[in-house]
């Protein structure tokens, strides 16, 4: 009987399949960006649990990639025969193994007991993180360890980091002793069930859907669906699928094609997406979109922000995973239709906060609409900038109330196949100014591309040449961002032809 790890019947959890596939054909698996971004955060956070939880330095860490499996459970047995913390300890029994994050000695009466802390980091306790604690107390008091508790450690988003690596108070537990204790028959049953998934010849026949990406992105999901017939006008093209009916038809009745979806379960927005799919043509309310403007003449800005999170942040005075910008763009139009640009990018490695939020209230001057795409992004970003520097306060939310959202004018009135029921800028770009392309940029073409090119740009070890090359990828991506925002107004008040 193969021993399953903790993340193999977690992946059986959410799908036998990819169970089946992790086991199997581990060389199928694709993971994301984005998940590969997931794990990295991950770590970091793991990294500072251990300094917040060990702070006199006197725990051990089991590392099994350096000592091998078994060499792991041996060094666990010694070590919980101590009183000392313990990292990474692992635990093997009932078919199924383990690793604890956290392991804390308890001295009563003369015994020790343990005290496991799962290390997430997330802001909260999510619905799988009750399973991932289940398995692991299934597991070590199967084993034989006396555990007493276990609890998640995840992050506080409303900690402010004071600064100088003082870091008590970013993690916040939440004890799930008595749940996790009471889940033994269910642990068992999904061993049981995940070694029989693993025991199949083939691959089970599990077709894919929601699943795939609940709770977490599968690696597997462009295999699954390479071997599976897809839909010419695939239903995940109907924008804001929210209705019960639409969803259940979809997700329990199978439904993949928007030729098989009634009209009448249908918003109007999503029987404009089927109409205008179905017969290739291209919705355009050219007057409607005209008067929504009317009023917004120039001057006008086109403003968008490039931001930065930390799950363990850097800066004092920022709180976990708040979006902080370090980069705008505005683009501007005269009365006399003069176009200018405005950028600006702070690469110090510094807060850029207060910075940006200067150079933010020169770059949009006094009067004019502030178009932007999207505005709860700006205006979240500005009005947070207002809140952390009261000084700025006035002129800051000046402009926010001077913003207007191309979006709306997108959402309601266009909408050309080619961008498959989304209406990101991104996807409505090519429908309406095919010559302009992020394709066609080097190095960095999307949001979170910038991030990450952006942390590379001021670690303390990237050479200059590479931050110089960095600064002009994430100045020329951020220009068309805005660049495309002209256009897109152009179009919509009728100064370029349809």
């Amino acid at each position: 009987m193969r021993i399953l790890s903790k993340s193999k019947l977690l992946a059986y959890r959410q799908c036998p399949k990819r169970l089946w596939l992790e086991v199997h054909r581990p060389d199928l698996r694709e993971d994301s960006a984005a998940t590969q971004a997931v794990f990295k955060v991950g770590h970091q956070v793991g990294e500072i649990a251990r300094r917040l939880y060990d702070p006199k330095e006197e725990g051990a860490l089991v590392e099994l990639r350096k000592e091998g499996l078994q060499a792991a459970f041996n060094r666990t047995t010694e070590l919980l025969r101590s009183s000392q913390p313990i990292f990474e300890a692992g635990f093997a029994s009932g078919g199924a193994m383990a690793f604890a994050d956290i392991m804390l000695p308890l001295r009563k009466q003369d015994r020790v007991f343990w005290r496991m802390v799962e290390v997430k980091s997330s802001t909260g306790v999510k619905e799988y993180h009750r399973d991932d604690t289940a398995v692991q107390a299934f597991v070590a008091r199967g084993a034989g360890v006396p555990l007493a508790s276990i609890a998640i450690a995840h992050i506080d988003r409303d900690w402010v980091y004071p600064g100088a690596e003082k870091y008590q108070g970013l993690l916040k537990e939440s004890d799930l002793t008595e749940e996790a204790f009471g889940r033994q028959d269910e642990v068992k049953t999904w061993i049981s069930e995940a070694q029989g998934v693993v025991a199949l010849t083939n691959e089970p026949p599990i077709a894919t859907g929601r699943h795939c990406g609940d709770p977490y992105e599968c690696g597997f999901l462009e295999y699954c669906q390479s071997k599976e017939k897809q839909a010419k006008y695939p239903v995940a093209w109907l924008p804001r699928v929210q209705s019960r009916q639409l969803k259940s038809l979809i997700e329990e009745g199978g439904v993949r094609d928007m030729r098989n979806v009634p009209d009448d379960l249908l918003n109007e927005r999503q029987r404009r997406v089927k109409e205008h799919t179905l017969a290739g043509t291209i919705f355009f309310d050219a007057e409607g979109a005209k008067f929504s403007l009317k009023g917004h003449e120039p001057p006008a800005f086109f403003l968008d922000f490039e931001t930065i999170y930390f799950a363990v942040p850097i800066w004092k005075g920022t709180r976990p995973y708040q979006q902080i910008p370090f980069q705008f763009s505005v683009h501007s139009i005269s009365p006399k239709a003069e176009l200018a640009h405005e950028p600006f990018l702070d690469l110090s490695g510094d807060d850029p906060s207060w910075k940006l939020a200067e150079a933010l209230i020169k770059a949009c001057g006094e009067v004019g609409p502030v178009f932007v795409y999207n505005a709860a992004f700006e205006t979240t970003r500005i009005n947070e900038l207002a809140d952390r520097y009261p000084q700025l306060k006035r002129p800051l939310l000046a402009i926010n109330a001077r913003i207007f959202d191309l979006l709306r004018v997108a959402e309601q009135n266009y909408y050309n196949p080619i961008q498959q029921g989304s209406w990101s800028i991104k996807s409505v770009l090519p429908a309406i100014a095919p010559d302009l392309s992020y394709e066609a940029l080097e190095g960095v073409q999307d949001g979170g591309m910038a991030m990450e090119a952006y942390a590379e740009a001021v670690h303390p070890q990237t050479a200059g040449a590479r931050k110089d090359q960095i600064r002009e990828q994430l100045l020329a991506y951020c220009c068309l961002d805005t660049f495309a925002m002209v256009r897109l107004w152009k179009f919509f008040v009728g100064l370029t032809p349809a």
